[in-house]
């Protein structure tokens, strides 16, 4: 299934409108409402937009209006309409230094440098990880095989560091997607939060949607929340440093922002992370001599300190278990070196 990435708004105000989005059900869906299934699927669109296009018949089914409450079924196809045209522009390949840690016919695994966009948006047309792959492959929409597609399986932040799986032919991705939605993918992070935490090890299990007020960033809803879509993330410590934490991070799920979000509402956002307000002292004492070596920390790394570390799955033709670890960037080496100064000799 393939959408295109937009920020919608369903308010039909022209006769002309323009398909956005052409989804089919998959086969195995079971029956569930309309509004609830697109919400589950449309990126950064809120369910009461969903109802007013279905209101406002810009939401078909089987090319046929239909209600909020209509129960999709199997091979139904939905289409989304909007007043103005989608966009047409193609990434284009670019000459970028990958960090290839794994390549065969059939997918390759990155290891992504902070501060590379995954994929083209507005803001980042070019310069991203999708470019350098288009240059990589010179067509990534087609293959050796002359299968139709291949591409992205999943992606992490653009601040964010560490391993990514691409796939190269539409097979790879539609097996690598199912373990994804099956859970059954083995992902650690290696994240720095702020504060000491009491456990050695715990879960935080709660629901994550786009925050009502500021779509770009997430924030945790109440279980019976619609908004809220299931998020969980398993953490251990792996290092304390007084006022903040070296953790292992494991993904049951994978939302937008997960793990960012996930330690700002536990009162420990991630070291550095602007968005979600670990970008200021949090911890510590007041004197100035330590304010300023938390500035230096962040004028190293400018950016949460998060890195994807490990990535395990099943090879999709092959069958063969396939596990993958990657390295601390510099800068991430070097603030847990200075906190770890810190720690013994102040």
């Amino acid at each position: 299934m393939q959408i295109t990435e937009e920020e919608s708004d369903f308010v039909v105000e022209e006769t002309e409108l323009y398909e956005h989005f052409r989804i089919t059900v998959d086969k195995g869906q079971s029956k569930i409402r309309l509004d609830k299934f697109l919400f589950d699927r449309l990126p950064n669109t809120s369910r009461s937009k969903i109802q007013t296009g279905i209101e406002a018949e810009a939401i078909l089914v089987n090319e046929k209006a239909s209600k909020a409450s209509y129960k999709v079924s199997p091979f139904d196809v939905v289409t989304v309409s909007l007043p103005k045209p989608p966009r047409t522009t193609e990434a284009e390949a670019e000459n970028i230094p990958l960090n290839i840690v794994f390549e065969d016919a059939n997918l390759l695994i990155v290891n992504k440098k902070a501060g590379m966009v995954v994929h083209p948006a507005y803001a980042n047309e070019t310069g991203t990880l999708v470019n350098a792959l288009l240059y990589h492959f010179q067509n990534l929409t087609g293959s050796p095989t002359g299968e139709e597609r291949a591409g992205l399986v999943h992606r992490i932040d653009k601040d964010t560091s560490g391993l990514l799986v691409v796939a190269k032919t539409e097979t790879t991705l539609v097996h690598l997607a199912k373990q994804f939605y099956d859970h059954s993918i083995e992902r650690t992070y290696h994240a720095l939060v702020w504060g000491d935490p009491n456990e050695d090890a715990g879960t935080i299990d709660a629901p994550l949607g786009r925050h009502p007020k500021d779509r770009r960033i997430v924030t945790v809803y109440e279980l019976d929340n619609p908004y809220g879509k299931h998020a969980v993330t398993h953490y251990k410590v792996l290092q304390r440093f007084r006022y903040v934490t070296l953790m292992e991070c494991r993904l049951e799920t994978g939302r937008t922002h997960q793990i960012r979000a996930h330690f700002k509402h536990k009162g420990m956002p991630l070291f550095g992370d602007q968005m979600y307000g670990g970008d200021k002292v949090m911890k510590g004492t007041q004197f100035s001599k330590y304010k300023s070596f938390v500035e230096n920390c962040f004028a190293i790394m400018q950016r949460q300190a998060l890195h994807a570390k490990s990535l395990g799955f099943i090879h999709p033709v092959t069958k063969e278990k396939l596990f993958f670890e990657s390295e601390l960037p510099e800068d991430f080496v070097q603030v847990l070196a200075k906190w770890e100064h810190y720690v013994k000799y102040t």
